[in-house]
Formats: structure tokens, sequence, C-alpha cells
């Protein structure tokens, strides 16, 4: 688009779950709700406009196998805002993807650092592996590179348990949580496990991701202390087959894995319904494709979540979660246009009519 040309969106414009409007125009690439008295080229789409999607748990520049060469990170982001994914949480990568930054055709990426884990307990070539001791300094290093989020290993299996273990004694995760919040960074953690939760919790973590050891004891902890969980069900899909292959080498892992899986939307829901907040996050990168946030959203349905909050935990209230602006007055022309209103059906999600990124339609 030109200095020049306007964009006019018009149809319904979801600025809010109930706050519906008739039309916006996108003026020098940001929002406004008045008509330009003055505009050489005016261009109009018609449909229904959401605010950019979020995937709140995905990992841009993160391959099977570690770090991607920048070619493969650029196609990951793109892919997702190909899906209408216009922000990202990057919850966890080994590559350094501030370039991204300078993309005005790139999905914004808000960053976590590196994972930070124990030693020989995670995926080889995605974390800082570390023991105990090392926890709050490298809390503080990734808290200084990131954009207020760092990334815990909070569970992994232990091989000499032959099944998933905390990763962290109470004593340290305390101190390096208090010194994250010190230096103003959020953390969240990667938590399968029942037992990994109560003392991240308590110790004033801020977000767990997947947490599909969230039990009912539990529920009432995560409410009272504000702390929002990102299921990642497209991820939690495949534990099933992560089981099938560690059956013989750890039986009792694999017979856990499963249960996990097969309560995974009583637990989404009993969260849901207790008033966890709760958020979309596709766990993208990795072994897991990009662009599936029309997926995750859908999987929240299945789960129970209504369809305009499973809607608002990938736009208006996961903005609002992350500090970034909706479809507000003068905030940067972020959006996704679609044929019809996803509260109806968010299937139609999985085909934008039309993307705005950074005021620029494609």
């Amino acid at each position: 688009m030109s200095d020049h040309a306007v964009l006019h969106v018009k149809g319904r414009i979801l600025v809010g779950p109930e706050d519906v409007r008739d039309e916006l125009w996108v003026v020098d690439g940001r929002i406004s709700y008045d008509r330009p008295t003055a505009a050489q080229d005016i261009r109009t789409v018609d449909g229904w406009a959401l605010p950019g999607l979020v995937d709140a748990h995905c990992h841009v520049g993160l391959g099977a196998h570690g770090p991607v060469d920048r070619d493969v990170a650029e196609k990951q982001a793109l892919t997702d805002r190909e899906a209408g994914t216009l922000l990202i949480r990057d919850a966890g990568s080994p590559s350094d993807t501030r370039w991204a930054d300078d993309r005005e055709d790139l999905p914004k990426i808000i960053r976590a650092g590196r994972h930070i884990a124990r030693t020989r307990r995670y995926i080889r070539g995605y974390a800082h592996e570390i023991e105990p001791e090392d926890l709050v300094a490298y809390v503080s290093q990734e808290a200084r590179r990131g954009d207020g989020w760092v990334k815990l290993v909070g569970d992994w299996i232990d091989r000499e348990v032959g099944d998933l273990a905390p990763s962290w004694p109470r004593a340290e995760v305390e101190a390096a949580i208090a010194e994250a919040h010190r230096l103003g960074a959020r953390v969240t953690a990667h938590c399968f496990a029942e037992n990994s939760l109560r003392d991240l919790v308590e110790a004033g973590i801020d977000c767990i991701e997947h947490a599909t050891g969230l039990t009912e004891d539990l529920i009432p902890l995560f409410v009272e202390r504000g702390v929002a969980i990102v299921p990642t069900l497209v991820n939690i899909a495949t534990f099933p087959r992560l089981a099938a292959g560690g059956e013989d080498k750890f039986p009792r892992w694999s017979a856990h894995m499963r249960r996990l899986h097969e309560r995974r939307y009583d637990t989404v829901r009993g969260a849901y319904d207790a008033g966890v907040p709760v958020f979309v996050g596709t766990d993208a990168g990795g072994t897991l494709p990009h662009g599936l946030v029309a997926a995750e959203v859908g999987e929240l349905v299945t789960a129970g979540i209504p369809a305009t909050e499973a809607l608002s935990a990938t736009t208006w209230g996961a903005r609002r979660w992350l500090g970034r602006p909706g479809l507000d007055e003068g905030a940067p022309a972020d959006l996704v246009v679609y044929e019809s209103d996803p509260r109806a059906d968010v299937r139609v999600l999985a085909a934008p009519r039309r993307i705005v990124l950074n005021g620029t339609a494609s």
C-alpha cells in the first residue's frame, strides 16, 4: 500500500466480543475509526474482522534438533502469518530472531529467551542445560535478553526414576522467580506432570505451559495466585505416539503420558470453569508445524470452552495479557478478515479472507 493509500475495512469489526462496529480505516499503517478527509487511493475489504491472532506458545527459529537457519525461521514466521497469527509469544528458542523485528511483513514476536533446563533433562540442542546452583544467574541472563518473559523446563523424564519428575528444588525456583520479577520479567514453565506444579506456583510463577498435570486439588491455588495456563492441546495430541515409542524402555512414563492425554479435555475445562486464565498456544517449532492456531482454538472448543472465550484466548484476552493492543484507535493495523462470524463457528479461522499486518493487506 502506498503512503497515501487507505484501507477501508467494513462489515463487522469485532473490537471486543460485544463491541462490534461497522467499519474501520487503516491510515499510515494505523487504525482509525474516523473517515479520512483526504485520501488519494481507498481500497475496501469486506467481512468479519478480528485482531491479529495470538500464538502464546510458539518457537520461531527452532527445529527438531535445535536452532535452524534464518531462511527456515523466516518460513516458519510466514506460515504463522498466513494462518492469521500476527503476534507470537516465543516460548523459548536457541536462535537469535531479533532480525525479524525489522521486517514489517513478519508477525511481532515477544521472546522468552532460551529454555532453561536441568542437565540432560530436556531435548538436546534446545536449552541451556544447567544445575540448580546456576539457575538464578541464567534466569537473570535470559530476563535481560528476552522481551519480558523467561522460560523454565519445570519437569521432564528422570531416567533413574523412569517417569516425569520435577527439575528444580523449591528454594532455587523461589530465588530465580524473584530475580526475574525484580528485573521486570514474567516466568513460565513447561510442565507435563502433577508433582512439579505446586512448588512453581507457590514460588510465584506467572504461567504454566501444557499444564496436563493440573488436578482438582491444585486448581484453587492457580486461581488464588492468578496463574495462567497455555494448554497446547495440538501438542498433547502427540502423547500416545510418544508413549508408544518409549514403552519398552520407560513403561511407567509411557503409562503416565497416556493418562495425561486421556484426561486432557477434562483438565482444561476444569481449569476454565474455575476461573484459571487459558490462552491459545500451539507449541509450533521443534517437531510440530507452524500455522496451527485455528486447530488449537478448535481444540479448546472441543474441551468445552465457549467459542467466544476460545476466540478471546487468541485475540482480545490474549493481547491484553501480553500487553499489546487490539483493534484500538491509533494501534498498528494488525487484523484478520473472515468470510463469516467466527463467534458462530471458530472453524472459519482456518480460512482467512484477508490479512492486514502493519497496515499492509495480503
